[in-house]
C-alpha cells in the first residue's frame, strides 16, 4: 500500500525535521527527549519521525540501539500495510539496514538470515545479493583462517631459514647456499600461495552460494507465476 501523508505538520514535527536534515546526533537527542510526546502525534508524523530517528541511529553507528528501534519501525510497516514510502520500499530498506547493523556488530549468522529473506522477496535485488556474498565471506571464514595461519607459519619459517643462512650457512657451509636459498624461496612462495589461495577460495565459495541461492529463489518465483 502506498503511504499518504497529511499536508499539515505540528511544530514538534517541523523542529525535528529541521534537525534531522542537518545533524543526526541532535535529531537523536531531540527524539529521545520528546519521545513520549512524539508517540501521541498523528500516525503519519509519528511514523516519519520514527523512521528518521531509526535512520539517524544507523548513520551515526549506534547499531545496538538501531537494532532495537528498527524492529519497532518494521512492526509499524507490517501492521499498517505500508509498501512504498518516500519513493522506496520501506520494508526492504529497513531490513537491509538491520542486516548492515548486524554485520557491523559481527553477528554474521543473523545478518545472513535477513539478507536471504530479502533475496526471497526480490531474487533480482543485486544489493542484497552482493551484501549476502560479503556476509558469507565473513561467516564461512574457517578455511580462510586456516590458510592465513599456514601462511604466517611459512613466512616465519622462511625468515628463520634466512637467519640460519646468514649466520651459519654462508660463513661456514657455503656449498649449501644454493640449496638453502632455493628452500627458503620455495617456502616463502608457498606462504603466498596459501594466503592468496585461501582468499580466492573463500571469495569463490561466497559467490557460488549467494548466486545459487538467488537462482533457486528466482526459479521459485517463476514457477509460482500463473500461466497466461
Amino acid at each position: 500500500m502506498a503511504y499518504h501523508q497529511s499536508t499539515y505538520h505540528s511544530k514538534l514535527y517541523r523542529d525535528f525535521k529541521e534537525l534531522a536534515a542537518s545533524n543526526h546526533r541532535q535529531a537523536i537527542h531531540f527524539y529521545e527527549k520528546h519521545e513520549e510526546v512524539i508517540r501521541r502525534l498523528d500516525f503519519d508524523e509519528r511514523f516519519e519521525l520514527l523512521v528518521a530517528y531509526v535512520n539517524a541511529l544507523f548513520e551515526v553507528g549506534q547499531y545496538q540501539k538501531h537494532l532495537l528501534m528498527v524492529d519497532v519501525a518494521v512492526e509499524e510497516v507490517i501492521m499498517n500495510n505500508i509498501g512504498w514510502y518516500q519513493g522506496e520500499d520501506i520494508y526492504q530498506k529497513l531490513l537491509f539496514r538491520k542486516a548492515a547493523s548486524l554485520y557491523n556488530l559481527m553477528e554474521y549468522s543473523r545478518a545472513d538470515y535477513i539478507l536471504r529473506e530479502l533475496v526471497r522477496i526480490d531474487p533480482h535485488n543485486r544489493d542484497a545479493i552482493q551484501f549476502l556474498k560479503k556476509c558469507l565471506r565473513k561467516k564461512d571464514a574457517a578455511l580462510l583462517n586456516i590458510a592465513k595461519a599456514c601462511s604466517i607459519f611459512l613466512f616465519l619459517l622462511s625468515a628463520m631459514i634466512i637467519g640460519i643462512e646468514v649466520l651459519a650457512v654462508r660463513p661456514f657451509y657455503g656449498m649449501y647456499t644454493g640449496l638453502v636459498e632455493t628452500s627458503r624461496n620455495t617456502i616463502f612462495l608457498l606462504g603466498w600461495v596459501s594466503l592468496l589461495g585461501g582468499q580466492a577460495l573463500n571469495w569463490w565459495r561466497a559467490e557460488r552460494k549467494a548466486e545459487q541461492f538467488a537462482l533457486i529463489e528466482r526459479n521459485k518465483k517463476n514457477e509460482a507465476k500463473p500461466l497466461a
